[in-house]
């Protein structure tokens, strides 16, 4: 990709910088910076605000308090009452919908790209006008609720995956669901959500992303008619977190009502901001499709067909995440194994790859598919959008998502060999395995007035 900087223009306070050909970079006199995507091939534009907090922004005591604001932005201002903004994106031909992070949240509207600065003048007035009534809070943290029920605690392997969490991770704020505790969400205030707001919902904590069959410049014009007059907010940024290192294997058992067991394993990893060479992230990366990439892959082929001593067996691993997280695997035994047996075989698999490099023929079979992939992605103008505020508000740069492809294919099977010999070691890996109880046991789960927002 061409990293030329093309012209720099003036727009008054504002500046506006032509990163490539396609990409065309903007900041408010106010910080908020707009990314604009020109893709020409279909009439139709995705706007998405991203805010650079989330779930791991969140302290002890008000954790999921992201979560419920996300769900409150639809809840109105003086100048549209709850549901209005939702009806006039409908009636605009539409879509919108939201989502909460450990390390975002964002806002997002699909539109003909004749109708985008509704989208931008409804954005802009609950940036900052955002009303939070009491009532409205009330019915809507009895929503989030009844979706933790319905997400996690009625789910066992979502439930084992939390419990995990909350035990893998010993400082990292990781260790918090991105729903929040339930109870923290019983003691939640609107008051909590109001400071929320105030602290991070303002415009030099914010990125606009627009993908689509758009004009740069006129979009710039759009963005600053309804973003330029807001004032930037003095941010008081969460204090450095950084995972304490882990002195040896940390095991749980979760028992919850459930149709079969079920085993998760995950070792503490660096990722892209925080690793000491580069290529390891995407080796990393490699490592988990060699084991998991598709049907053709290891675990499928060895231990889903080959010995059927799963049903289901898994890897996966993000090289972009604000914070150091885990490479995962997982799986439930087929009948008559057990979890013991799944265990030994994961591992085997593992000390296979740390004792015998990939064959660059497999390496490549699986990069190809990899690969494949990403390209087939760029084709919803709603993903490009996705990866480039993904980036941003992890504090990486969007050009890396145009990086990512040729890193890829540069990774060798010496790599991947070396990350498995660094990473996938006792001393960084925690285990967990659901002890299914007597379905008969579970609770029944109460009923909760429907919303539709979430992460």
């Amino acid at each position: 990709m061409r990293r030329s900087i093309w012209v720099l223009l003036l727009f008054c306070c504002s500046t506006v910088v032509f990163a490539s050909a396609q990409v065309h970079e903007f900041q408010l006199g106010n910080g908020m910076k707009v990314i604009v995507k020109e893709d020409h091939r279909a009439p139709i534009v995705v706007s998405q605000v991203w805010y650079k907090v989330g779930s791991s922004y969140e302290h002890r005591g008000i954790t999921g308090v992201s979560h419920v604001l996300e769900h409150m932005m639809f809840k109105g201002t003086k100048k549209h009452p709850p549901g209005e903004f939702s009806r006039i994106i409908a009636a605009n031909g539409g879509r919108e919908n939201a989502f909460t992070g450990r390390d975002y949240t964002a806002y997002f509207q699909t539109l003909s790209k004749d109708r985008l600065e509704v989208s931008f003048e409804m954005e802009a007035d609950r940036m900052r006008n955002l009303i939070l009534l009491p009532e409205e809070f009330a019915k809507e943290v009895e929503v989030v609720k009844e979706e933790r029920r319905l997400r996690t605690e009625d789910k066992p392997t979502s439930l084992t995956y939390e419990q995990f969490n909350a035990v893998a991770f010993r400082s990292s704020p990781y260790r918090n669901p991105v729903i929040g505790w339930m109870n923290d969400l019983n003691n939640m205030k609107v008051e909590d959500l109001r400071a929320w707001y105030q602290r991070w919902y303002a415009p030099n904590n914010a990125i606009l992303v627009v993908v689509g069959d758009v004009d740069a410049k006129a979009v710039f014009a759009l963005v600053k008619k309804h973003f330029g007059a807001f004032k930037p907010e003095k941010i008081n940024g969460s204090k450095p977190s950084k995972e304490s290192a882990q002195l040896g294997e940390i095991r749980l058992k979760v028992r919850a009502p459930a149709r079969q067991p079920y085993f998760l394993m995950g070792y503490k990893t660096p990722v892209v901001g925080t690793a000491a060479a580069e290529w390891e992230p995407y080796a990393l990366e490699m490592l988990a499709a060699v084991l998991d990439g598709g049907s053709s892959a290891r675990f499928a082929r060895n231990l889903v067909r080959g010995q059927e001593l799963a049903v289901s067996a898994g890897a996966s691993y993000s090289a972009f995440t604000r914070l150091s997280s885990l490479l995962l695997l997982d799986g439930s035994p087929a009948e008559g194994h057990s979890i013991a047996e799944l265990e030994s075989a994961l591992l085997a698999e593992l000390e296979r790859i740390k004792t015998e490099p990939v064959s660059q023929q497999e390496l490549e079979r699986i990069q190809a598919q990899v690969i494949a992939g990403k390209v087939y992605e760029q084709d919803s103008v709603f993903y490009q959008a996705m990866q480039i505020g993904m980036l941003e508000t992890i504090g990486l740069d969007w050009r890396l998502n145009d990086e990512y492809i040729d890193r890829l294919k540069a990774v060798t099977p010496e790599q991947v060999q070396a990350v498995a010999k660094k990473y996938l070691v006792e001393e960084h890996l925690t285990v967990a395995e659901l002890v299914p109880l007597p379905m008969e046991m579970k609770q029944p789960i109460k009923s909760a007035a429907g919303g539709r927002h979430g992460h």
